[in-house]
């Protein structure tokens, strides 16, 4: 029968997806040259309350790997379905995104198509397709998954014996130290190793450069994400009592993260001041996630309807990532060469309700399609599966 549905993962997946197609929707507009100061701190302030995206994604996939496959499991068979789920769409889009970009270059067609080597670049280092670093990123986790779920059954077992107090302060513990550690990491990353790839040879040089890649650079995600698949229940409650503190601790660290983006960058907006590798960063999207987490919690049971949609948008997330960034670069192609001047928060907001509509539709329509798993990653079900769930449906509501 398998474990049971946890609904709030999915409408967490919906509003971080939303929050990344809000985050590149303002990129491809702030840094215009005819916008106005008065535009560039509206997005900026709208951008920092999207930070949350990309690493809620690595929570939640952390999560449901836990979940699914802490204990013992076959890891062929899971390496096959993940890089069938994941790496083949990740395959088809790189492709899709690199022939967008130059079949519109002229120079591409004059050169003969000897631009054709860079595919490979793609494949390793996504640029056309920007929102792809994800997946290459994420490869790594499963990769290493097995090595992973044996520590987290280890130390499972270890806990189990212990009394719910001292096992809460474990757990604490655990998730305190790997915090520390995990902000030292970002403060070496965003202070010291910029200076590192400049003096170390290749091809030390090359993973210091590219580590926001590495899924290293995101493990404390994991394990939260860990955590949380170990005692669902209790994360919840945690969730629901820090609601208060990860609310204040969102708002302050929203008031500095935007100072320090405002005040570092000179006429133009520099978002990179506020990358996920900084520690300070690091701590609103933590407080935000918390946040997030315990106010979905005390919503169920109400706003079904918004709370529904939420679930819907989760559950076609996948494929509406792989396509969003493809939607901006065709609405790009109409609005560059337009005069924005005091337009441009107007024109974000526009771009973000048609991409989100948009690649929501590509994903639901391809999702319901031959081959489905080869294009969003999403399995058609099939009638034979359909009949099984309505039988099974059945015998749980049958009289005794």
């Amino acid at each position: 029968m398998g474990k049971p549905r946890i609904e709030e993962w999915t409408q967490l997946r919906g509003l971080a997806f939303l929050a990344i197609v809000m985050q590149h929707s303002i990129a491809e507009y702030i840094y215009r040259a005819d916008i106005e100061p008065a535009d560039s701190i509206m997005l900026t302030m709208i951008y920092h309350l999207t930070r949350f995206g990309t690493p809620t994604f690595v929570f939640l996939s952390a999560v449901l790997l836990f979940y699914n496959y802490g204990e013992k499991f076959h890891y062929v068979r899971f390496i096959r379905k993940r890089l069938g789920d994941v790496y083949v769409p990740f395959l088809l889009w790189t492709l899709i995104y690199w022939l967008y970009v130059r079949i519109f270059t002229p120079s591409f067609w004059q050169k003969g198509g000897q631009e054709w080597s860079t595919l490979l670049h793609e494949l390793i280092v996504p640029q056309t397709g920007y929102q792809l670093w994800f997946i290459i990123m994420i490869i790594q986790f499963y990769i290493f998954f097995p090595v992973m779920a044996v520590v987290f059954r280890v130390v499972r077992t270890r806990l189990e014996p212990l009394n719910e107090q001292s096992r809460n302060r474990s757990v604490f513990a655990i998730i305190a130290g790997t915090g520390a550690f995990y902000i030292f990491l970002l403060y070496l990353s965003y202070h010291q190793m910029g200076n590192w790839s400049e003096k170390l040879g290749s091809p030390w040089s090359d993973l210091v450069q590219y580590r926001s890649y590495s899924f290293l650079m995101y493990g404390f995600y994991f394990v939260i994400g860990a955590v949380c698949a170990a005692s669902i229940g209790k994360w919840r409650t945690w969730c629901t009592r820090l609601l208060p503190w990860s609310g204040l601790v969102f708002l302050g660290m929203y008031i500095r993260l935007g100072y320090d983006v405002l005040r570092g960058s000179g006429e133009v907006v520099n978002l990179n001041i506020s990358t996920y590798l900084k520690p300070s960063t690091f701590i609103i999207i933590v407080a935000q996630l918390l946040l997030l987490y315990g106010l979905l919690i005390m919503m169920q049971g109400r706003n079904k309807m918004f709370l529904r949609l939420l679930a819907w948008i989760g559950k076609y997330s996948f494929g509406g990532y792989l396509v969003h960034a493809l939607i901006i670069y065709v609405i790009a192609y109409f609005t560059r060469p337009m005069a924005l001047e005091g337009s441009h928060v107007s024109f974000t907001l526009l771009t973000f309700i048609l991409t989100v509509l948009a690649a929501l539709g590509i994903s639901y329509t391809l999702s319901h399609m031959p081959g489905s798993r080869w294009t969003v990653g999403v399995r058609r079900r099939s009638s034979t599966v359909k009949l099984r769930k309505i039988l099974i449906s059945g015998l749980k509501h049958r009289p005794s």
